[in-house]
């Protein structure tokens, strides 16, 4: 990896010219890649009318299909490679929580640009050669602990591959091998914060200085909270596992505002989610992306489902995503209202007696759909909150609720540990009720 004095890669750095010629440059070979060794492709470009030749510019990829979810389910499990098996390096999947695996593959190259990716992405945060990472993020056919494992390692840094779980081991080996950065999910670290002050310990004192978290939406209230309470910078990266996994997008610590998307590898859109018609950069609208340089499974305008904004460069010479205010298929209809989890974890995070630990249920009273708000109260709370102030917390939450975003809750507060969290350590935002 040829690298600047500065520890960035030249193309960080790059010209909008240089950057869109190598875009465009590889936009096309990416394009006949996946027409010439994906049945998938070839059938939806053709009934698209369309031919990777057509592509002239750049905003000429405007012109052929997007890829959804249901077209990698569709074509499980190998569907979707341009590579015959004897050339993969590794497979991962989804949890298949709803439907069929989602399943992706990388070549031995695809695994070397990956771990490129994250070791940029870690070094944008603050991370640098002979540092030691804590690695909380899930290993095995989840993308996130071997993604960040192979990048961090590729940097320079010492991994201690903890994975999720076992969270007083985990608060052990933070207080016993002195690791400067953590990854893992914001909603995990709340439990690592919650545990080392059950441990008798101040987490604002511990060896960390830089967190890099992700696999989850998490807003700016929340990093606010996580870096008072830890003493440390809180940096976002975003990635996905059809698109190659943690590491398409990182914040750099210097601006931290928003994480940059390395257009040298994945070339982002925004579109309307409902007409799928490009906007402009600035634009909120729902993400897409197309792999540039992938070749064991090319993704082709990948609608993502989340909402954002294409922002200009800043740190680098490379657009920026906005925060992600939801997903355009999580989005909550309830009596006519749209509601966000973000919304809702907004006005959670301004009551300090309540953690960022919440549920939504959704359930059906009658012919009306209810919304249900299950939060854990700090852990430092549990033992000694009376049930009058629970009940306070609860009606007050309520009404902020019902001021702010327009719908009436049920609202229930929990002791500390109540709400579930996965394997991968990501919360359950949202359970649907409603057709059981």
């Amino acid at each position: 990896m040829l690298m600047e004095t500065n520890g960035k890669e030249p193309i960080e750095n790059a010209s909008q010219d240089e950057l869109r010629s190598l875009q465009l440059q590889r936009l096309k070979w990416s394009l006949s890649h996946a027409y010439s060794n994906v049945p998938h492709y070839k059938q939806a470009f053709d009934a698209a009318g369309v031919h990777p030749d057509d592509l002239k510019q750049l905003s000429d990829l405007s012109k052929f299909p997007f890829t959804s979810k249901s077209d990698l389910r569709d074509n499980y499990p190998f569907g979707l490679f341009a590579v015959p098996r004897n050339q993969l390096a590794r497979i991962h999947a989804s949890s298949g929580t709803t439907g069929k695996a989602t399943v992706v593959g990388y070549t031995a190259n695809d695994i070397q640009t990956w771990a490129g990716v994250v070791a940029r992405s870690v070094r944008a945060a603050g991370g640098k050669p002979g540092d030691m990472l804590h690695n909380a993020f899930g290993y095995g056919l989840f993308t996130g602990g071997l993604g960040i494992h192979y990048g961090a390692e590729r940097l320079g840094c010492a991994v201690i591959p903890m994975s999720g779980g076992q969270t007083e081991k985990q608060v052990q080996l933070i207080h016993d091998f002195e690791p400067r950065i953590i990854m893992v999910t914001p909603s995990y670290m709340l439990n690592l914060l919650d545990e080392m002050v059950r441990q008798g310990m101040d987490p604002a004192s511990s060896s960390l200085e830089i967190g890099i978290f992700g696999a989850e939406p998490w807003t700016a209230a929340l990093r606010s909270e996580i870096e008072s309470r830890a003493g440390i910078d809180a940096i976002d990266i975003y990635g996905l596992s059809e698109v190659m996994g943690p590491g398409v997008a990182c914040e750099c610590i210097e601006s931290k505002d928003g994480p940059v998307i390395w257009e040298d590898h994945f070339y982002p859109e925004i579109i309307d989610p409902v007409t799928g018609e490009v906007l402009p950069d600035g634009s909120p609208g729902e993400l897409v992306f197309t792999s540039l340089t992938k070749e064991a499974m090319p993704i082709i305008r990948y609608r993502t489902r989340d909402l954002t904004a294409l922002l200009a460069p800043t740190s680098r010479s490379m657009r920026r995503m906005a925060r992600i205010t939801g997903r355009s298929d999580d989005m909550m209809i309830v009596r006519g209202v749209n509601v966000f989890p973000s919304q809702i974890e907004e006005l959670i995070l301004a009551m300090p007696e309540l953690s960022a630990q919440y549920q939504l249920t959704l359930k059906r009273e009658g012919h009306l759909d209810a919304l249900g708000v299950r939060v854990e109260a700090r852990s430092e709370l549990t033992a000694s909150l009376t049930d009058e102030e629970r009940n306070w917390l609860s009606k007050e939450l309520q009404r902020r609720i019902k001021t702010m975003v327009g719908v009436t809750t049920d609202v229930t507060v929990l002791d500390a540990g109540q709400i579930p969290t996965s394997s991968t350590g990501k919360a359950k935002r949202i359970v649907d009720l409603r057709n059981r």
